[in-house]
């Protein structure tokens, strides 16, 4: 098993409001996708990455409890942790060294309600 994680949905309710705080926190272009009756934006889509999406459609719920999704913080998460309220959204836990060289992880919640965790090795 090359990820134990293969897909994730990040669910939400407005889903302009979701595209513009996700393309700002991340530096990302996201394109509306119409799909099977819900509206999708790509978060990864590379060949052989693991990927994702923001969905807005039935039974999208978000939720601050539930199963956490840890998004690619890149280098160091910082700089992308510092675009989290300006776009909108609130720093739950700020960056926060894990220990035993595992690197550091923050919490944010994004402006649809969801809890969504970023980690970095720096």
């Amino acid at each position: 098993m090359t990820h134990a994680l293969n897909w994730f949905e990040i669910p939400v309710t407005d889903f302009a409001r979701a595209k513009a705080f996700y393309e700002a926190v991340l530096g990302i272009s996201i394109a509306p996708l119409e799909m099977g009756g819900m509206t999708m934006g790509m978060l990864s889509s590379e060949p052989g990455a693991v990927g994702g999406a923001i969905v807005q459609g039935e039974g999208s719920v978000p939720s601050q409890s539930g199963t956490m999704v840890y998004l690619n913080g890149g280098d160091d998460l910082a700089p992308m942790l510092a675009r989290v309220v300006p776009a909108g959204g609130q720093v739950a836990v700020p960056k926060t060294d894990i220990g035993n060289g595992f690197g550091h992880f923050a919490h944010l919640i994004d402006t649809e309600g969801n809890k969504v965790g970023l980690h970095s090795m720096n």
